[in-house]
């Protein structure tokens, strides 16, 4: 039991579980039994808060541990999160701000209210909100992978249902202060969350390098490991046979992030299109955060850092590095604080995420089906409920399935997120697409991203099936017909399942209008989309 780094992390973790409580009261409304309230905080939150909103739900405690991890295992290819995310923002600076407005109008608090909204079809909008809730119950689950890691460091977590107390305890804590406080809870702890964050890697990069031996030598040592090995992919460079996958895997994460349901629950709770383009502007000061955080998976190859064996599986558990590094490294008042930045980067985005979950939850499967005639008060209070089970869902997951089966699940949950950009994202610009064609690309898409999936396989963990995500062009076929025959070069699923998805969409929309099938009403305006929050175009946000 590591005393003096628990004491510190105990602190830390206390202090915003008070503001966690105190959120309630901060930028008060006039009620939290109310969605707009309890799920977007007002609508109301300024440039500052939504900047620390949102970069606290998009660089995650998975983040901080999965990055340096991937690089610490496989080089390079890890590194494909930094031109991710730089390439995120310039893509989505207009979309958002188009959503932004038309949300602002018309009350949606979700994609799939956006949806069926521009299409009258509550069908896709179904299927979208069904996407994203599957899409985001694993990633809510990976943020307690990110938190397992700090406790195991700490000695805090052992094997058995007993073993994982601590993390049923901390999610006990935070799923409390989100049903009182709602979005205000993670918004106003994402402060505390990120300050510590900037804290740590700034001391990290600067102070570890200089203990061993300077960048040059880091580098040296991480290129030595991966010549030491059989692999032909891994590396400080890289390959051939990995480069299309770099950068479509970047392409597609980028492509994905928005339309995450929790990526755009931060946006729709900001007051205005320029708080939108001023984050847009600013978000990436997070990339350069997350560059320098990666190479501390190169650091911890120079400083021989081993992971922690799972006692459940026998396997060493890579996501340990980063908290094993830092906590044989630095001070241990430092390593609390350290251990802290990590835990509480899982509070954050899991509360964010299990809100947008309950949001979806609530007005497209609860409102639409069981309940149409719910009040503003019992949409609030069905999602409160609904964020309780996501949580405690994502809690079950890792106490009594292996906690690799999440990360898969979230591979997973990337490749499907993907579907829904044509009935999201380019139905910002164009109504072109016929309904029947948006389905029937989203069953392709959906369907032949999960049989790319499954067959891809790892003998090296023991795996048959959904080993990762990265295709080799030899294995795409067409009816038994192999355009890039026997290529090796490999591509990111996502991708080739989102260009199925638009073939079949463009295919069956126009065979739709061909035969002129009824194609929903447009229930948008065009003007929707230029409103601003001073311009008296905005209407007052709907209650039902």
């Amino acid at each position: 039991m590591q005393w003096t780094e628990l004491i510190v992390f105990s602190a830390l973790f206390l202090l915003v579980t008070v503001m966690g409580f105190v959120a309630a009261r901060w930028q008060k409304g006039e009620t939290l039994d109310h969605l707009d309230e309890w799920g977007l905080g007002g609508r109301k939150f300024g440039s500052w808060i939504t900047w620390f909103l949102v970069g606290g739900d998009l660089y995650t405690a998975y983040t901080f541990v999965a990055v340096p991890a991937l690089m610490f295992g496989a080089g390079a290819t890890g590194f494909f999160a930094l031109p991710y995310t730089v390439i995120l923002y310039p893509i989505v600076f207009l979309p958002l701000v188009r959503m932004w407005s038309v949300s602002r109008v018309h009350g949606y608090v979700t994609p799939a209210d956006f949806v069926k909204g521009r299409y009258g079809s509550h069908w896709l909008a179904l299927l979208i909100a069904i996407t994203g809730i599957v899409a985001t119950m694993p990633y809510i689950a990976l943020q307690l992978v990110g938190l397992e890691a700090v406790l195991r460091s700490m000695g805090l977590n052992g094997g058995g249902i007993l073993g994982h107390l601590p993390l049923f305890i901390a999610f006990v804590i935070l799923a409390l202060y989100t049903y009182q406080s709602g979005l205000r809870a993670p918004a106003l702890i994402a402060f505390v969350k990120d300050i510590l964050i900037y804290l740590v890697i700034l001391v990290a990069i600067v102070y570890l390098p200089a203990k061993f031996g300077g960048w040059g030598e880091i580098f040296n040592d991480a290129q030595a490991k991966f010549d030491a090995t059989q692999s032909k992919t891994d590396g400080i460079l890289l390959t051939g046979t990995n480069q299309l996958q770099y950068a479509t895997l970047a392409l597609g994460s980028a492509l994905a992030l928005f339309l995450y349901p929790h990526s755009l629950t931060g946006i729709l709770a900001s007051r205005g299109r320029n708080v939108i383009k001023r984050n847009m502007v600013a978000l990436p000061a997070y990339s350069l955060v997350l560059g320098l955080l990666a190479l501390l998976g190169y650091v911890a190859i120079s400083a021989g850092t081993k992971p922690i064996v799972n006692q459940a599986t026998g396997r060493p558990d890579t996501n340990t590095i980063v908290p094993e590094l830092f906590g044989h490294n630095f001070p241990s008042w430092f390593a609390g604080i350290a251990f802290a930045a990590i835990g509480i980067g899982a509070l954050v985005p899991a509360a964010i995420m299990s809100i947008a979950a309950a949001n979806l939850w609530t007005r497209n499967v609860y409102k639409e089906y069981i309940h149409k005639h719910a009040t503003p008060a019992q949409e609030a209070k069905q999602a409160k409920i609904a964020s309780l089970v996501v949580k405690f869902g994502a809690v079950a997951f890792i106490v009594f399935v292996d906690p690799q089966f999440s990360i898969d699940l979230q591979l997973i949950g990337g490749v499907m997120i993907l579907q829904t950009l044509p009935a999201v994202a380019i139905a910002l610009y164009t109504r072109w697409f016929h309904v029947y064609g948006l389905v029937a690309g989203w069953v392709a898409g959906m369907g032949y991203g999960m049989w790319l999936l499954y067959n891809i396989g790892n003998p090296a963990v023991n795996k048959a099936h959904f080993a990762g995500s990265a295709l080799p062009l030899g294995k795409i076929s067409i009816f038994g017909w192999h355009p890039f025959g026997a290529s090796t070069t490999q591509i990111y699923v996502g991708i080739v399942a989102l260009f199925v998805n638009l073939l079949v969409a463009v295919i069956v929309t126009l065979i739709a209008k061909r035969a002129k099938a009824f194609n929903g009403t447009d229930q948008t305006d065009p003007s929707d989309y230029h409103v601003d929050e001073d311009s008296p175009r905005v209407k007052p946000v709907a209650t039902h």
